[in-house]
């Protein structure tokens, strides 16, 4: 086995809990002894995996391990040849060794504690007038579930995972090292305190299956792009019992080709105003995501000018109405004139000087 329980689980130290979760789950699908039988170097694999995981899974265990897992070894290893580095005047071996691998003293178990599922990920594609106004949606996502067939046991409809023979359920086995006596999971029945003799047929003994499920997401008005939704209990199922994870939502939001998001609600649309306009002052119509405005233009406007129409941006995630419409001027300048119209326009340009 690898000295360093990051490597065998192939994540880096500051690896989120997730993280491990997810690599942890796939080495164990890999190397699960029912889908490699015979094969010893995958079940010493698992082994490994299970260890590295029982220590890392556990915010505690992991901070001792990160403590004391790396040092050079004095006097011995722990489990699975884990080194630590400790120093007999200030650390009670057995209290080490006890909160690392959850085994205590005599008549500990290793038995697995409840385990929360993994969050997971999923995305919707909306148009940009759909997530200005909000829409209900139907999301399809994998995920794994207590088999149908066993119901999450593992074991042939029918029968039951019985009591392992090898540790009588405590979930480990102790090895005598001289003064002190070393617990690691029970290579029976890799810590679980039970085995199943007949196997699911479904799920290979796995107790879990992966299906596709179809969940309605409501999409709130005034999304914006990479929002995310979180849907409680909607995610991987736990481990031993353990809670749901959460499926987020995240919202993937085209690109509009008359606005432009600006903070939280705001939208900016371009309005051509002819010079004449721009000069003079007047009126032009403005699009707005609930229908035309008129908008007041300003005399001696300039180009890029912006001007705002309260309560027409898009709806505000949290409440409180509407963000608002800015119209940014831009000045129309003509690409061909007639001849009245160059004699006027040189006339202008005398008289501005």
């Amino acid at each position: 086995m690898s000295t360093n329980l990051y490597e065998t689980l192939g994540v880096a130290k500051n690896a989120s809990q997730d993280e491990i979760k997810k690599a942890y789950r796939k080495l164990a699908r890999q190397y699960h002894p029912d889908r490699n039988p015979n094969d010893v170097s995958a079940e010493a694999k698992f082994k490994e995996v299970q260890t590295a995981y029982d220590v890392l899974s556990d915010p505690e265990k992991r901070k001792q391990y990160d403590s004391f897992g790396n040092g050079r070894m004095r006097g011995g290893g722990g489990p699975g040849g884990v080194p630590f580095d400790f120093n007999l005047q200030d650390f009670d071996l057995s209290d080490i060794l006890g909160g690392v691998f959850n085994r205590g003293s005599r008549g500990g178990s290793a038995r697995r504690q409840p385990q929360r599922g993994s969050d997971i990920e999923a995305v919707v594609n909306l148009s940009f007038e759909d997530a200005l106004k909000g829409v209900q949606t139907q999301i399809p996502v994998e995920v794994d579930t207590a088999c149908r067939e066993c119901g999450g046991t593992g074991a042939q409809p029918g029968t039951m995972p019985t009591i392992c023979p090898e540790c009588n359920g405590r979930g480990v086995t102790s090895e005598s090292q001289g003064l002190f006596s070393l617990s690691q999971p029970c290579p029976r029945c890799r810590g679980n305190g039970t085995v199943v003799e007949k196997p699911c047929g479904n799920c290979h003994g796995t107790g879990r299956e992966r299906r596709t499920k179809r969940y309605s997401v409501s999409i709130p008005a005034g999304v914006k792009d990479g929002t995310r939704i979180r849907l409680k209990g909607k995610g991987e199922a736990g481990m031993n019992g353990g809670p749901t994870g959460d499926l987020n939502v995240v919202t993937r939001v085209a690109e509009s080709p008359i606005y432009q998001r600006r903070g939280a609600a705001d939208l900016l649309v371009e309005v051509p105003v002819s010079f004449p306009t721009a000069t003079l002052g007047g009126r032009v119509d403005v699009p707005t995501p609930d229908g035309q405005v008129s908008l007041k233009i300003p005399a001696g406007s300039e180009d890029g000018k912006l001007l705002k129409i309260k309560g027409r941006g898009a709806p505000k995630l949290k409440g409180g109405g509407k963000g608002d419409l800015l119209a940014r001027v831009k000045i129309d300048v003509p690409k061909k004139l007639n001849k009245r119209g160059r004699e006027l326009l040189e006339e202008f340009q005398k008289v501005a000087g």
